[in-house]
């Protein structure tokens, strides 16, 4: 990979890679909360209304794949920091946005940005920290990205309840530009052994994005009817799924041909690192479209507004905090298996619990507890499945390794929200989904607030199974923890699926990304 030039503080190195986190995830779960205003205020159909939300997150993962293999070529403080200033330049133009269809285009640059932020801070993390203290690292990471992602919806609430929808991105402009600068100044420069210089993949990546949006055009009748009015009938999503399957085979395909593939199979094909992927894609879909149907239900049923709205499900935010603090601590002790089996047993009764109790005049007394245990597990299965995951492979492959759990997590979110959406609205007249989705479904009659509510039960029955799927990959992590941590005992110490030799010590004098490769 590349060596240093000069000594870092690890502490250092993670004060920058959090404000990339903060910015990214204040406005995620800002976004969410003020999807309905922006439906109204622009005049959007649900079909754009859907894309606002798709649009990022389909371009977000499409691009880690391809960033986190980049990241292992270029380096990952150049990508990072480009990734800033894109992020930074287009939130801007999302605040400035004067229609649906130009926000949405400029949710999709923002993606590219939120991309190379969110594939380089695991592995500026991983390679800034020694692995005896890394999990705490990674704990603390997902706490910062947990707080972030509890004072969205407030902060994003109290911004667009002020503002209007253009406040939850002038919010993060400020934040935006502070964390560009500060990183441009402490993450340490790198230089690039010889002979390191290796292909990028773009044939990979087309194949992978063109997948990816055929998936979600497949399970999400209103985006596909947006991108081509009148074939979300009976054989539009079929023609998009067939699509799908074609490009995910020739993607594979590819991928076992390549030398120097945008996903190494090689990476996969591991005893803790196959189950975890599964587990880590599997986990996303249960949980993350919680948030987005939590807050619509009690917009558009519950006559709350964005504020309100926000204020309301925080508890997952709050739960996920807690969790993945104390999951950094117990890691040592329990292990990945079991925490991770624990935080999807958690993530799974607290879906189960909103199946049963989230529904238009529900005692928030029940529902704020059931959306807790979603992020406690959630917390729980973050921060050991991630640093047991950076731990088995070296740092000449920490891009390539976290790129493909980025990716996974992000296609989760994507899948999750596409499917979610899809099946909660599935049942409502033309108009009364575009209600849904600008929070007035609630004023048009008890009828469609009780067909969407019966959508939305629907909806929490597929993500419970998801997340039963999540828990048995967690159940077939091997062994128990040694005493480094690690699940599975007898890790063996394959620092990267490449035939390259472990890296050596590190003298007194290295910088934690020295010494790291010869």
């Amino acid at each position: 990979m590349r060596a240093a030039t000069r000594t870092r503080s690890p502490w250092t190195v993670f004060s920058a890679t959090s404000c990339g986190v903060v910015v990214v995830f204040l406005n995620i779960s800002g976004v969410n909360v003020a999807l309905p205003t922006i439906t109204r205020e622009l005049g959007a159909s649900a079909g754009q209304a859907g894309w606002v939300l798709l649009a990022y997150m389909l371009l977000t993962t499409a691009l880690i794949l391809a960033f986190g293999r980049l990241a292992d070529i270029v380096g990952r403080r150049p990508l990072y920091l480009a990734g800033f200033a894109v992020f930074t330049a287009a939130t801007a133009a999302c605040a400035a946005s004067p229609s649906a269809e130009l926000l949405i285009a400029a949710r999709a640059v923002q993606a590219v940005g939120a991309a190379a932020l969110v594939t380089n801070t695991t592995p500026l993390l991983t390679d800034a920290f020694p692995a005896s203290s890394l999990p705490r690292a990674l704990g603390l990471n997902a706490t910062v990205a947990a707080v972030s992602q509890a004072a969205g919806p407030l902060l994003g609430g109290a911004a667009t309840a002020l503002l209007g929808w253009r406040g939850t991105f002038l919010l993060t402009l400020p934040l935006c530009a502070l964390g560009l600068c500060w990183s441009l100044l402490v993450l340490p420069r790198t230089r690039r052994p010889a002979g390191t210089r290796q292909p990028f993949d773009l044939a990979g990546a087309v194949l992978s994005t063109l997948a990816l949006a055929a998936t979600v055009l497949a399970l999400s009748p209103d985006a596909l009817r947006a991108v081509t009015p009148g074939a979300a009938g009976a054989r539009g999503p079929l023609v998009a799924g067939g699509l799908a399957v074609l490009t995910w085979g020739a993607f594979a395909l590819l991928q076992a041909r390549r030398r120097h593939p945008l996903v190494d199979l090689r990476l996969v094909a591991h005893r803790v690192r196959a189950p975890l992927y599964a587990a880590v894609l599997l986990n996303a879909a249960a949980q993350y479209a919680v948030v987005v149907l939590a807050s619509l239900v009690l917009q558009a049923a519950g006559h709350h507004d964005a504020l309100t709205a926000g204020l309301l499900v925080s508890p997952v935010a709050v739960g996920t905090t807690v969790a993945a603090v104390a999951a950094g601590h117990l890691v040592g002790r329990a292990g990945a298996r079991v925490l991770t089996t624990v935080g999807s047993a958690v993530v799974l009764a607290g879906i189960l619990a909103l199946t049963v109790v989230l529904r238009p005049g529900s005692s928030y007394w029940l529902v704020g507890p059931a959306l807790a245990a979603v992020g406690v597990g959630t917390g729980l299965f973050m921060t050991p499945g991630t640093s047991t995951l950076m731990l088995t492979v070296g740092p000449s492959a920490r891009g390539a390794a976290n790129g493909v759990r980025s990716a996974l997590q992000n296609v989760g979110y994507l899948l999750s929200t596409a499917l979610a959406l899809g099946i909660a609205t599935s049942g409502l007249a033309a108009g009364d989904r575009a209600a849904a989705y600008a929070g007035t479904l609630g004023s048009a009659g008890p009828a469609g607030a009780a067909e969407f509510a019966a959508g939305v039960r629907a909806a929490f029955v597929v993500l419970a199974v998801l997340a039963a799927l999540a828990l048995l990959a967690c159940w077939a992590l091997p062994g128990r923890p040694d005493r480094s941590g690690r699940s599975g005992g007898s890790v063996p110490p394959d620092r990267a699926p490449t035939a390259e030799p472990p890296p050596p010590p590190r003298s007194p004098t290295d910088s934690p990304a020295e010494g790291a490769h010869p």
